[in-house]
């Protein structure tokens, strides 16, 4: 990368969270507790989900991914700012930024992609439950799956890759906590109207088609609840929606709210805000939102003390 007078561009300074200096190490202690804990709850939830014979079913398979995507973005970008809370050098090279970027966003999107699927389980299974197991099989769940990460990939490489053309001549201080995109993009002096457009068709695309299948699935799962007849079949089959409609809500409401709205209406701070909820609080919530609301979940979550206690 290069500097507007010619010379390398090797690493960037993260602001993080400004002028908070003298919360920087409550800060800290707050962001390690919701670090370790997620870290805690969803490789419990997947060592739960393999334990329990219960829980093999396409529904806690996509789960199961869920889990480990979640682990994956929020460790992207939580380990370098509790580093940098409590350090003096809050330098990132060039290469680890761009590669921070490119993981972030790959497990962001997989996450994505992973509710959307979800949605379409709880559709089938509700929907069409004579044909459950033949339609979500083992192989259409595995390219469900694997259609995610290609497709995190996919978006995560194409922003990646188009920050090596760029230059940047403004400033080496990226006003945000992680390297994301919109903030570095705000660094350069090149031309970056085809990363924006990029970043613009790429983000509201995967937004706008993961949503629209959640949406729609929920549309259909909702009319046939209401066409069955008897109040506990419908009480059961909301049951089985509760947990996923939660961490979908919080998730889609959070990242629209991040990158849907014109930059104009959001200051800084506000955007930092919504990149902690959603890259940060979200990770733990989502285990916790599957334990506490879960049947299945909190029966094997019984099992397994039974076995210990």
């Amino acid at each position: 990368m290069t500097h507007g007078n010619g010379t390398e561009v090797t690493e960037f300074f993260l602001l993080g969270f400004g002028a908070q200096h003298r919360f920087q190490h409550i800060l800290f202690i707050v962001f390690l507790l919701i670090y370790v804990t997620t870290m805690v709850d969803n490789i419990g939830m997947i060592l739960l989900i393999k334990a329990d014979s219960r829980l093999q079913t396409p529904m806690y398979f996509f789960l199961q991914h869920l889990t480990f995507v979640d682990i994956c973005y929020t460790s992207a970008i939580t380990p370098k700012m509790l580093q940098n809370l409590i350090s003096e050098n809050k330098s990132i090279s060039f290469v680890g930024c761009v590669m921070q970027l490119w993981v972030y966003g790959t497990f962001s999107t997989n996450d994505c992609y992973l509710l959307a699927a979800m949605a379409v389980d709880r559709y089938v299974a509700i929907c069409k439950p004579l044909r459950y197991s033949t339609i979500m099989s083992h192989t259409v769940c595995i390219q469900f799956i694997a259609g995610s990460y290609v497709i995190g990939s996919i978006n995560a490489s194409v922003h990646a890759g188009l920050l090596f053309s760029l230059s940047f001549c403004k400033s080496h201080i990226i006003n945000h906590f992680f390297c994301d995109g919109p903030p570095i993009l705000a660094l350069s002096c090149s031309d970056i109207a085809i990363n924006i457009m990029l970043f613009a068709v790429f983000v509201g695309f995967n937004l706008m088609f993961t949503m629209l299948t959640v949406i729609f699935s929920y549309i259909y799962i909702l009319a046939s609840i209401l066409k069955m007849p008897s109040t506990a079949g419908r009480k059961k089959a909301f049951s089985t929606c509760a947990s996923h409609l939660t961490a979908v809500t919080i998730f889609y409401g959070t990242l629209s709210y991040m990158y849907l709205q014109p930059h104009s209406n959001n200051s800084q701070s506000t955007m930092k805000v919504a990149s902690i909820f959603y890259g940060i609080v979200i990770p733990m919530l989502n285990p916790l939102v599957y334990s506490l609301r879960n049947k299945e979940v909190k029966e094997a979550l019984k099992g397994i003390g039974k076995k210990f206690f």
